[in-house]
């Protein structure tokens, strides 16, 4: 959903993501052109480091697919998609655009609804902080990320991995989210790109579901970019 310093008031802290992506926001969120590249550039890195096989097409989800910006990188690399999204404003510009994946209007603190082992993979740009907000008096964050994680371990192939760009406010909720994402099944870890830059400091988490079939060792953890990363400099340029 976005990119923010901390001095900026964080879309989270402000409303519930369906009612802040409303349609005004909707829109200008996606015909913003330097957000667009922001969006592609994170998204780019974030199926770098999915590390999917090159002659496969794979279907993948994309969690919080917004107006499907990120969709349009995974039709670049020819793989079929599947977003999901708690805006009704961001799926109908979706629509409007005519992306090619399928959409589904959901709130990932439910839980995933697919069959066991649909997707070879999955990725989530700017989405996951959301959840660890309480944005009404029922929702117990911690809870809602097991049950999402829980239920996205079930819909991925053995040995996928979902990779969540993100943004978070402290090494509480990274600490918050691993643990819901371990307890799930997943293993895995965080990867921060150019540790040392304060604007183009990117967060990852990479997540692996099981072993497949062939693989004969635990699956590593990438490192992160080093640098300044000035290229990919990132101060809250859009909410999403």
């Amino acid at each position: 959903m976005s990119a923010k310093s901390g001095s900026s008031s964080r879309p989270e802290h402000i409303a519930p993501p369906e009612i802040f992506y409303n349609e005004t926001e909707a829109n200008k969120y996606t015909e913003n052109s330097r957000v667009a590249s922001i969006q592609y550039d994170m998204t780019q890195r974030a199926i770098e480091l999915m590390a999917l096989p090159t002659d496969e097409q794979c279907l993948l989800l994309d969690i919080g697919c917004g107006s499907g910006l990120s969709g349009e990188c995974l039709d670049e690399e020819g793989h079929h998609w599947v977003g999901i999204d708690i805006s009704p404003a961001m799926l109908a510009v979706a629509n409007d655009r005519d992306v090619d994946g399928d959409l589904f209007l959901q709130d990932i603190g439910h839980g995933l609804g697919f069959r066991p082992g649909c997707f070879d993979g999955a990725i989530s740009i700017s989405v996951i902080q959301w959840l660890c907000n309480a944005d009404q008096s029922s929702h117990v964050p911690k809870k809602r990320l097991l049950r999402f994680f829980s239920t996205l371990y079930t819909a991925l192939s053995r040995g996928a991995k979902a990779v969540f760009q993100f943004y978070p406010e402290g090494s509480q909720q990274v600490e918050m989210i691993m643990s819901a994402a371990m307890r799930a099944g997943f293993t895995g870890g965080l990867v921060v790109d150019y540790p040392n830059s304060t604007k183009a400091k990117k967060y990852f988490l990479v997540l692996f579901a099981g072993y497949a079939g062939d693989q004969r060792a635990a699956p590593t953890v990438p490192k992160g970019l080093e640098g300044d990363g000035e290229s990919a400099s990132v101060e809250y340029a859009g909410k999403r």
